[in-house]
Protein backbone atom coordinates (compact mmCIF):
# COMPACT_ATOMS: atom_id res chain seq x y z
CA UNK A 1 0.00 0.00 0.00
CA UNK A 2 1.42 3.38 -1.00
CA UNK A 3 2.06 6.23 1.41
CA UNK A 4 -0.83 8.33 0.07
CA UNK A 5 -3.27 5.44 0.29
CA UNK A 6 -2.19 4.73 3.87
CA UNK A 7 -2.68 8.40 4.84
CA UNK A 8 -6.15 8.40 3.29
CA UNK A 9 -7.19 5.59 5.63
CA UNK A 10 -7.15 8.03 8.53
CA UNK A 11 -9.08 10.87 6.95
CA UNK A 12 -12.59 11.29 8.19
CA UNK A 13 -15.19 10.88 5.47
CA UNK A 14 -16.39 14.19 4.11
CA UNK A 15 -13.57 16.16 5.72
CA UNK A 16 -11.19 18.38 3.78
CA UNK A 17 -7.53 17.28 3.83
CA UNK A 18 -6.40 20.83 4.59
CA UNK A 19 -6.96 21.76 8.22
CA UNK A 20 -7.19 25.49 7.56
CA UNK A 21 -10.63 26.95 7.97
CA UNK A 22 -10.01 29.67 5.41
CA UNK A 23 -7.63 29.21 2.50
CA UNK A 24 -4.86 31.81 2.43
CA UNK A 25 -4.62 33.80 -0.77
CA UNK A 26 -1.31 33.76 -2.60
CA UNK A 27 0.28 37.18 -2.42
CA UNK A 28 3.14 37.74 -4.83
CA UNK A 29 3.37 41.51 -4.53
CA UNK A 30 4.19 41.63 -0.80
CA UNK A 31 7.71 41.66 0.58
CA UNK A 32 8.81 40.76 4.11
CA UNK A 33 12.24 41.69 5.46
CA UNK A 34 13.61 39.18 7.98
CA UNK A 35 16.28 40.60 10.29
CA UNK A 36 17.80 37.82 12.41
CA UNK A 37 21.34 36.60 13.09
CA UNK A 38 20.27 32.94 13.22
CA UNK A 39 20.61 31.34 9.79
CA UNK A 40 18.24 28.58 10.90
CA UNK A 41 15.47 31.03 11.81
CA UNK A 42 15.98 33.01 8.59
CA UNK A 43 15.84 29.83 6.49
CA UNK A 44 12.69 28.58 8.24
CA UNK A 45 10.89 31.93 7.92
CA UNK A 46 11.94 32.37 4.27
CA UNK A 47 10.67 28.88 3.46
CA UNK A 48 7.20 29.30 4.95
CA UNK A 49 6.79 32.85 3.63
CA UNK A 50 7.91 31.99 0.11
CA UNK A 51 5.62 28.93 0.08
CA UNK A 52 2.76 31.31 0.84
CA UNK A 53 3.78 33.57 -2.06
CA UNK A 54 5.60 36.35 -0.21
CA UNK A 55 8.87 37.77 -1.48
CA UNK A 56 11.55 37.86 1.20
CA UNK A 57 14.69 39.79 2.02
CA UNK A 58 17.07 38.81 4.81
CA UNK A 59 19.68 40.56 6.93
CA UNK A 60 21.85 39.09 9.68
CA UNK A 61 22.23 42.28 11.73
CA UNK A 62 20.41 45.52 12.44
CA UNK A 63 22.65 47.71 10.29
CA UNK A 64 22.08 45.63 7.16
CA UNK A 65 18.38 45.38 8.02
CA UNK A 66 18.08 49.17 8.08
CA UNK A 67 19.92 49.45 4.75
CA UNK A 68 17.61 46.90 3.10
CA UNK A 69 14.50 48.53 4.56
CA UNK A 70 15.48 51.95 3.23
CA UNK A 71 16.45 50.58 -0.18
CA UNK A 72 13.59 48.13 -0.84
CA UNK A 73 10.71 49.50 1.28
CA UNK A 74 9.30 46.08 2.34
CA UNK A 75 5.68 45.70 3.36
CA UNK A 76 6.64 44.34 6.80
CA UNK A 77 9.76 43.70 8.89
CA UNK A 78 10.31 40.71 11.20
CA UNK A 79 12.99 41.92 13.65
CA UNK A 80 14.96 39.81 16.12
CA UNK A 81 16.12 41.57 19.30
CA UNK A 82 19.49 40.04 20.14
CA UNK A 83 21.92 40.52 17.23
CA UNK A 84 25.54 41.59 16.82
CA UNK A 85 26.19 45.28 16.23
CA UNK A 86 22.89 47.15 16.14
CA UNK A 87 20.30 45.14 18.10
CA UNK A 88 16.62 44.93 17.23
CA UNK A 89 15.55 47.65 19.67
CA UNK A 90 17.98 50.20 18.25
CA UNK A 91 17.23 49.19 14.65
CA UNK A 92 13.50 49.61 15.30
CA UNK A 93 14.07 53.06 16.81
CA UNK A 94 16.23 54.12 13.84
CA UNK A 95 13.68 52.82 11.32
CA UNK A 96 10.93 54.83 13.03
CA UNK A 97 13.06 58.00 12.80
CA UNK A 98 13.76 57.51 9.07
CA UNK A 99 11.06 59.15 6.95
CA UNK A 100 11.12 56.43 4.26
CA UNK A 101 10.62 53.59 6.77
CA UNK A 102 8.57 55.15 9.57
CA UNK A 103 5.29 53.58 8.43
CA UNK A 104 6.55 50.04 7.72
CA UNK A 105 5.01 47.61 10.24
CA UNK A 106 7.63 45.95 12.46
CA UNK A 107 7.08 42.73 14.38
CA UNK A 108 9.70 42.15 17.08
CA UNK A 109 10.65 38.49 17.58
CA UNK A 110 12.43 36.97 20.56
CA UNK A 111 13.04 33.58 22.05
CA UNK A 112 12.88 35.20 25.46
CA UNK A 113 9.27 36.17 26.10
CA UNK A 114 9.72 38.59 28.95
CA UNK A 115 7.34 41.44 29.61
CA UNK A 116 10.22 43.96 29.53
CA UNK A 117 11.25 42.95 26.00
CA UNK A 118 7.68 43.25 24.76
CA UNK A 119 7.25 46.58 26.57
CA UNK A 120 10.45 48.13 25.16
CA UNK A 121 9.81 46.79 21.68
CA UNK A 122 6.37 48.38 21.59
CA UNK A 123 7.63 51.57 23.20
CA UNK A 124 10.35 51.96 20.55
CA UNK A 125 7.85 51.63 17.72
CA UNK A 126 7.24 47.95 17.02
CA UNK A 127 3.69 47.07 16.04
CA UNK A 128 3.63 43.64 17.66
CA UNK A 129 5.69 41.07 19.56
CA UNK A 130 6.09 37.46 18.42
CA UNK A 131 7.78 34.82 20.57
CA UNK A 132 10.04 32.11 19.16
CA UNK A 133 9.45 29.43 18.16
CA UNK A 134 7.06 31.16 15.82
CA UNK A 135 3.55 29.75 15.50
CA UNK A 136 2.82 29.65 11.78
CA UNK A 137 -0.87 30.55 12.06
CA UNK A 138 -0.19 33.48 14.37
CA UNK A 139 2.55 34.76 12.06
CA UNK A 140 0.24 34.72 9.03
CA UNK A 141 -2.57 36.39 10.98
CA UNK A 142 -0.18 39.20 11.93
CA UNK A 143 1.13 39.50 8.38
CA UNK A 144 -2.37 39.70 6.94
CA UNK A 145 -3.48 42.21 9.57
CA UNK A 146 -0.54 44.59 9.36
CA UNK A 147 0.14 44.46 5.64
CA UNK A 148 -3.53 44.86 4.75
CA UNK A 149 -4.00 47.64 7.32
CA UNK A 150 -0.86 49.46 6.15
CA UNK A 151 -1.80 49.22 2.46
CA UNK A 152 -5.32 50.49 3.26
CA UNK A 153 -3.92 53.46 5.23
CA UNK A 154 -1.50 54.37 2.46
CA UNK A 155 -4.24 54.07 -0.17
CA UNK A 156 -6.71 56.18 1.82
CA UNK A 157 -4.13 58.87 2.58
CA UNK A 158 -3.20 59.19 -1.11
CA UNK A 159 -6.88 59.30 -2.08
CA UNK A 160 -7.57 62.08 0.45
CA UNK A 161 -4.61 64.07 -0.83
CA UNK A 162 -5.88 63.70 -4.38
CA UNK A 163 -9.41 64.84 -3.41
CA UNK A 164 -7.98 67.79 -1.47
CA UNK A 165 -5.83 68.79 -4.42
CA UNK A 166 -8.80 68.60 -6.77
CA UNK A 167 -10.99 70.72 -4.49
CA UNK A 168 -8.47 73.45 -3.75
CA UNK A 169 -6.43 73.77 -6.95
Amino acid sequence: MGRAAFKNLFLRPGKNKDKRIKQREVVSDRTVLIVDDSRTVVHALKTILEQAGYSTLAASDGKRGIELAVEYQPDLILMDIVMPGINGFKATRLLRKEQRTEDIPIIIMSGNEQATEKFWGMRLGANEFLSKPVQRGLLFNMLDEFILKNKTLIKSSTEKTTEYDLLYD
